[in-house]
């Protein structure tokens, strides 16, 4: 890359750069309520726009601000294409339930653009082909094999060894007519209808508990209550697991994005890599001039190499293949994955009715927090959905689910005992600023990070979750959980869950 060129020294998402969003209070008493929300994401939203259109009270809380989660993070496909699935579904769930799988996607996709079509919503909506390509031979005959699902499937596709991106390709899948847009142009026009139709909105509200009595309650960190008779989990990490052991049933990974100019012009689509490392391709326009979003580098959270490593292995990428003239924009996102790919969307338990939970969307959550939304609010209005089969958090398929069970659960403990055993010995005193280590203070692991100011913040590494030791992110400069993916700011508050507890602070003599 140019030396001139600057890697930008912040993570910032584009999407909340360009938008002005609304701000709302904090919840200081308790309330009474129809449907209690948590999470301002593109499922607490969605849900809130549609049953508050439908005369339901309702209540929407968030830990800190709307729109900054994974929403917030997005890559921002519409689309049904989400990796080469389709082939490995059918083997496993058989052709009905894998074309309802579809059908949600698409349904997803129509429910976004009447919303758009019935508020005139300017959120830069643009159809454009999906694709997934290889350059690999090793994936050549699971590019044919996915083609073959998606005739079977009626999907509107092409098999071509040729696309508009100036990149080596042996073969690409081509899903016709999907689509791209601004998601928080788009989210903040729901919020802004749905409070016009009485859903109250509350942020820096911690939820930490669901109680039941009669019926259900959120409890927020500060004791207040949010009565109710149904409540949606659209916190991205289920805060309340209800014996569901969700930690045991999905893993987190993170993924990276750097959005550049380059001197050549997009030619249009939106463009994944079958193969590992993860390359995924979109542009935005904005003022006229396109931006590149170059996706990838998955790994899981908590592990593996510096972050900043894979900001560079993208922006390497970029320069090879396109030119980098300007570096704009760089962030990091998490997603998790269920043990068969397929989203939890329902009752957090079979037993537990009026608690639902949306997780799990393995970084397509513009269709899935989408239909997830439509699918509780049809729960809750209509007391059933096309899809709750489907996308049951208590379903459990033998195959593949009970090979995955074992291997995601080995990997936690693998490292609950790594980071126990581990013996660190940095010295504080060679800290350079912007820097971080771990260390022992006292016997015990602590994670020292010295801010731009030469200031210390020392913390327990130990993850309030269950346990687990927390490694530093030095892209985003946050202490984050190899084992469940919680993530905490450099002073130890939680950014992510499933933690609800900061880490504790350790004095620095």
């Amino acid at each position: 890359m140019a030396e001139n060129i600057r890697m930008p020294q912040f993570p910032e998402p584009y999407w909340r750069d360009s938008v002005d969003l609304p701000t709302f209070p904090k919840l200081k008493e308790s309330t009474n309520v129809d449907v209690g929300i948590v999470g301002g994401g593109i499922v607490g939203i969605t849900a809130a726009y549609l049953l508050a259109k439908q005369n339901m009270k309702v209540a929407l809380l968030d830990a800190g601000v709307l729109l900054n989660g994974t929403t917030g993070h997005t890559t921002a496909k519409i689309t049904a294409q989400h990796g080469l699935i389709y082939d490995e579904f059918i083997q496993h769930f058989g052709i009905e339930k894998t074309a309802l799988y579809y059908q949600a996607c698409i349904e997803a996709k129509k429910l976004i653009e009447e919303n758009i079509k019935e508020h005139d919503i300017s959120c830069d909506y643009k159809t454009e082909d999906a694709c997934i390509f290889t350059n690999s031979n090793t994936y050549l005959s699971q590019l044919k094999a996915e083609k073959k699902a998606y005739d079977q499937l009626d999907i509107p596709s092409e098999l071509t060894d040729n696309i508009p991106l100036n990149i080596p390709i042996k073969s690409a899948l081509i899903m016709k007519d999907q689509a791209q847009f601004h998601p928080l142009k788009y989210l903040k026009v729901l919020v802004e209808e749905a409070v016009k139709n009485g859903l109250e909105i509350y942020e820096q509200t911690t939820a930490v508990d669901v109680e039941y009595n009669k019926h259900p309650a959120i409890v927020t960190r500060d004791g207040h209550r949010v009565s109710c008779r149904f409540v949606i989990e659209a916190s991205h990490y289920p805060f309340y697991d209800g014996q569901g052991f969700y930690p045991t049933r999905m893993y987190p990974e993170r993924a990276y994005v750097i959005a550049i100019k380059t001197p050549k012009k997009f030619p249009g689509g939106m463009y994944l890599n079958a193969e590992s490392p993860t390359r995924s391709i979109r542009n935005v326009n904005v003022n006229g001039e396109d931006l590149w979003l170059i996706v990838g580098e998955n790994h899981k959270t908590g592990q593996g190499k510096s972050t900043m490593d894979h900001y560079q292995a993208l922006a390497d990428y970029a320069e090879t293949h396109f030119g980098i003239s300007e570096y704009v924009y760089r962030w990091s996102t998490q997603d998790l994955t269920t043990l068969d790919k397929v989203p939890y969307i329902g009752p957090v338990t079979e037993k537990q009715d009026s608690v639902f939970v949306a997780t799990g969307f393995r970084k397509w959550g513009m269709t899935s927090g989408t239909i997830a939304a439509k699918t509780i609010s049809d729960l809750i209005i209509k007391e059933k959905s096309l899809y709750e089969e489907l996308f049951s958090p208590s379903r459990f398929q033998a195959d593949p689910a009970i090979r995955k069970f074992t291997s995601t659960n080995a990997d936690v403990a693998k490292h609950l005992i790594k980071g126990k055993l581990e013996y660190t010995n940095d010295n504080i005193k060679d800290l350079a600023p912007d820097e971080a280590t771990v260390t022992r203070i006292n016997g015990q692991r602590t994670g020292v990070y010295k801010d731009m100011d030469s200031k210390l913040y020392a913390v327990d590494t130990t993850c309030k979750h269950l346990g687990c030791e927390v490694n530093w992110n030095s892209g985003d400069r946050s202490w984050d959980c190899p084992c469940h993916g919680s993530r905490y700011s450099y002073t130890g508050e939680v950014i992510e869950g499933p933690a609800k507890e900061s880490l504790n602070k350790i004095e620095l003599e």
